[in-house]
């Protein structure tokens, strides 16, 4: 037997060196650069980061999968364990883990690849044209008067939105366009209820809503003559199709997304307990405040008024009012006195005057001679027989005639 010795490759690699050769050789076969793999999805879960971990799986084989945040916030639709998808993107090698895996940058849920190829081209497009540029959204109003409704007039996601209004905000008032939003017909009549809501002057926000739904089922609201009505709109419009998940080119477009009827109405109106809660907030604030300023006026009045009351006259004027009752007690003391000194005096003048008085001396038993003239005799030559002459004596006067001298 002829043996032939084998001949070995001396070069020793590690696991970095031969993981990143394998790497490169993934990354240089341009067929494995751009590939469309179907599959069902297995092991969803999403990072904290934002970024989606998958497994695409088949009977035969498994292929782990990781869709990054920036292309994952553009997907139309929720995966979910079980799905069967069409996943679009690149195959490479994930050194740290020493596995290969795709990495997806687009997941189309499979049977359904036209409608999501349309949904994508046109959104595309309309991105390209800036019609989702965030300097076009307008402001939603804090506190709208009238909110306008496009949705269907029997449906669920009416009630859903007017319970939401009355319970939150029971001051606005509601104006329904009602509208078909499912159907062939449907996105001529939503673009004829927006355009008519539009064109009042009454209304502070339009929300446009429907609730959940298939893709096929949504697809009214994919139509560009709905999104670009929408987008033309003078008023601010709020979208609130479908469920949390479900995503349509309205979303887009509209001045805000609401990911449901129910959110949408709750994002148009404030909440009436905020406004209760803040109102007695202020109300309890101005009443301690008034307290406090109440409390210091009268603080303030309270000093005025001993001040007042130090200042008055009217202190003085009492003070004034007692020694004029002490002064006229005294005037009246220094009267009597004087009075009483006067008629002590007066009485010594009288009994002094009553011992030279000639009354005294008539009473001892003398009398008063005077002529008719009032003039007093002092002699005997002065009187002449026939004379008439007054006698006066104590107790009395009376008439005398002459006789003889």
């Amino acid at each position: 037997m002829f043996l032939e010795q084998a001949s070995f490759n001396t070069q020793t690699w590690t696991v970095s060196e031969l993981t990143g050769y394998i790497r490169e050789l993934f990354e240089i076969d341009y067929r494995l650069q751009d590939l469309v793999i179907s599959g069902e999805l297995s092991n969803f879960t999403r990072a904290r980061s934002g970024h989606l971990y998958f497994t695409l799986k088949d009977e035969g084989a498994q292929l782990k999968c990781v869709m990054w945040r920036t292309a994952a916030d553009r997907l139309g639709f929720w995966p979910d364990d079980g799905d069967a998808v069409l996943a679009h993107g690149r195959i490479s090698v994930y050194e740290a883990g020493g596995v290969y895996q795709l990495y997806a940058e687009k997941l189309e849920q499979a049977g359904r690849g036209d409608l999501a190829l349309a949904f994508e081209r046109l959104k595309e497009a309309l991105d390209a044209q800036g019609l989702f540029d965030a300097s076009y959204k307008k402001e939603i109003p804090s506190m709208p008067a009238k909110i306008g409704i496009v949705t269907s007039a029997d449906a669920a996601a009416l009630h859903d939105i007017i319970n939401v209004l009355r319970r939150r905000w029971p001051l606005v008032s509601v104006l329904v366009a009602p509208t078909l939003v499912q159907g062939q017909d449907a996105p001529s009549q939503i673009v004829r209820a927006i355009e008519w809501l539009d064109g009042r002057n009454d209304i502070d926000t339009i929300i446009v809503a429907r609730g959940g739904g298939s893709l096929e089922d949504l697809w009214a609201f994919n139509d560009e003559s709905v999104v670009r009505t929408i987008f033309g709109a003078q008023h601010p419009v709020i979208v609130g199709v479908g469920h949390e998940t479900d995503f349509t080119i309205a979303d887009f477009v509209a001045d805000l997304r609401a990911p449901t009827p129910s959110v949408a109405a709750e994002l148009s109106v404030p909440d009436q307990q905020e406004y209760r809660s803040n109102l007695l907030g202020l109300q309890e604030r101005m009443l301690a405040q008034i307290a406090v300023i109440v409390n210091d006026k009268r603080n303030l009045l309270e000093g005025l008024g001993r001040s007042l009351r130090h200042l008055s006259p009217r202190s003085a004027l009492d003070n004034n009012r007692q020694q004029v009752d002490w002064l006229l007690r005294r005037l009246d003391l220094a009267i009597g006195k004087q009075i009483e000194a006067r008629k002590a005096r007066l009485s010594v003048a009288q009994a002094a005057l009553g011992a030279v008085s000639p009354l005294a001396t008539l009473s001892r038993g003398y009398a008063i001679v005077r002529h008719q003239d009032g003039v007093i005799v002092r002699s005997i030559g002065d009187v002449s027989a026939g004379d008439k002459i007054g006698v006066q004596v104590a107790d009395g006067q009376f008439s005398a005639d002459v006789i003889e001298e």
